[in-house]
């Protein structure tokens, strides 16, 4: 880990690191907000997956988060959206919303992107074991929350790995991909056309068959102008009907899809959280 950068902030720091990723072949950057708590012991940790075409900073200069995490002493680790580099495919047609700032979470399984874009085993295995080890971040009280196409990572990662994540939280994500033009151009490139191969990584998919998922909230903006198109949330609301899931989805009337949005729920996102992880030992 080298740190490229940090700054002061509520009694707490803001950094920045870049690591060599042998997940992902290539030199990955990610943000950290350790709160003051985090001086005296481990604290706990909330991940943040951001969106199409975001990097490891918009969340942390953003949503204004900060204040809220250093009350409460909670940490927030901020991975980028997808590999990069020269070394790194992007897309051929240069589209916003596939290749870099676009790896959707997904491990690749297609050339040429399988040798980089395995994001779901950086976000879920490399990244927490690393910042675990190397910050006072308590591993044992980890939850984690996106937006859009972080919302779809943090669904995926949270049913997946139930043992992983106490709670999940999302603004206006992908709720179901294999379905949407965004999602499926990514999942075709991604991982093949074969669309049996893209259920691991939808979360209707994966909700309607869990048995023990952790606690959901969900926030989507009723002016959100891909809502129709590309998130459809209402897709969650049935797939939750075939399992025991505890599922929240809250329709934000006049919101959009920015990060204005996001910053006016966080702190209830943060408190949601924080209700799962302030007990020192998880519920078994």
């Amino acid at each position: 880990m080298e740190l490229l950068e940090q700054h002061r902030i509520f009694a707490g720091w803001q950094r920045r690191y870049q690591h060599r990723s042998g997940t992902c072949e290539c030199d990955m950057r990610f943000s950290v907000f350790l709160p003051p708590q985090a001086e005296i012991s481990k604290v706990p940790v909330l991940y943040w997956l951001s969106g199409l075409t975001c990097t490891d900073e918009n969340f942390s200069t953003k949503a204004g988060a900060q204040r809220h995490a250093a009350r409460l002493g909670l940490a927030l680790v901020m991975p980028d959206t997808s590999p990069r580099g020269d070394e790194v495919p992007d897309d051929p047609q240069g589209d916003w919303n596939f290749g870099h700032g676009a790896g959707f979470y997904v491990n690749a399984t297609r050339p040429p992107w399988q040798s980089h874009y395995q994001m779901f085993d950086y976000i879920s295995s490399e990244l927490p074991a690393l910042v675990e080890s190397e910050l006072p971040l308590d591993g044992k009280r980890r939850s984690i929350s996106g937006h859009s196409m972080g919302g779809h990572g943090a669904l995926v990662a949270g049913l997946r790995l139930p043992d992983h994540y106490r709670s999940i939280s999302t603004f206006a994500p992908i709720a179901s991909p294999s379905t949407v033009p965004w999602g499926r151009k990514a999942f075709s490139r991604y991982l093949g056309e074969d669309e049996s191969s893209w259920e691991e990584y939808d979360a209707c998919k994966l909700l309607a068959g869990a048995e023990h998922p952790p606690p959901i909230l969900v926030d989507q903006g009723g002016e959100d102008p891909f809502l129709k198109d590309q998130l459809q949330p209402h897709l969650l609301l049935s797939a939750a009907e075939a399992s025991d899931a505890e599922l929240q989805i809250r329709m934000q009337s006049g919101y959009d899809h920015s990060y204005y949005f996001i910053a006016s729920f966080i702190d209830e996102h943060l408190d949601y959280h924080w209700q799962h992880l302030k007990v020192e030992e998880a519920q078994s």
